[in-house]
């Protein structure tokens, strides 16, 4: 006889790292650690290996506690076919702690087909509405880039320069310059030196040369 377990599910996108949250939910919950998959990750697939992972091993009866349902995905078709998979093929249950008293597949399936319907419903519902926060973020930062453009500023990491080295690598630079240049030390012992990377390196290398020369 298998024995059913308990699961947790916690997705954070790259740029938001605060998965302390999800995860003390879940423990409190009674989930073991080791039964606890995270993912940092975008939720517009599922091409995420920690949940790969988990979906290989739910088994039927099992259940999974997720926070919310866009932590699941994004992708309104998506969430909805997979939604459907884990609690239909596989005959897994979901609970969404965000909405658990409306969310949790075991009381539809109770409900038979009109449990069914009502799931349905539900969860086109909130599935959409989570594909629609996401194209309005994806809006917003169209926009937001748009608008520095116009502005004249400059997107993402300024570039490093020969000026904008701090006092510790320029000093490296002064006092192992000509070790590179007569090959006493190599290019990425010096750059590793310097931390900075190969093209930036040889970039400023070349001025740094020039501006000795002058």
């Amino acid at each position: 006889m298998s024995t059913t377990k308990v699961f947790g599910y916690i997705r954070v996108s790259s740029k938001d790292q605060n998965e302390t949250r999800q995860q003390q939910k879940m423990l409190n919950k009674g989930i073991d650690e080791r039964d606890i998959f995270m993912d940092k990750a975008s939720g517009i697939n599922f091409d995420r290996i920690q949940y790969q992972a988990l979906r290989e091993r739910i088994r039927q009866g099992d259940l999974i506690y997720i926070d919310a349902l866009d932590r699941l995905g994004r992708n309104y078709d998506d969430v909805i076919k997979e939604w459907k998979y884990i609690t239909r093929t596989l005959k897994a249950d979901i609970i969404i702690l965000e909405n658990e008293t409306l969310f949790d597949s075991r009381k539809f399936r109770d409900m038979g087909d009109m449990g069914k319907l009502m799931e349905d419903q539900f969860l086109s519902l909130l599935a959409y509405v989570a594909d629609q926060e996401r194209k309005k973020i994806r809006q917003r930062q169209a926009e937001g880039i748009a608008a520095a453009k116009a502005q004249g500023k400059q997107l993402g990491r300024p570039a490093v320069t020969l000026t904008s080295l701090n006092n510790d690598q320029a000093k490296i630079l002064q006092n192992n310059f000509i070790l590179w240049k007569e090959k006493k030390i190599t290019g990425v012992q010096f750059m590793n030196l310097l931390g900075l990377k190969k093209n930036t390196f040889y970039k400023i290398m070349k001025e740094y040369d020039k501006a000795t020369k002058t």
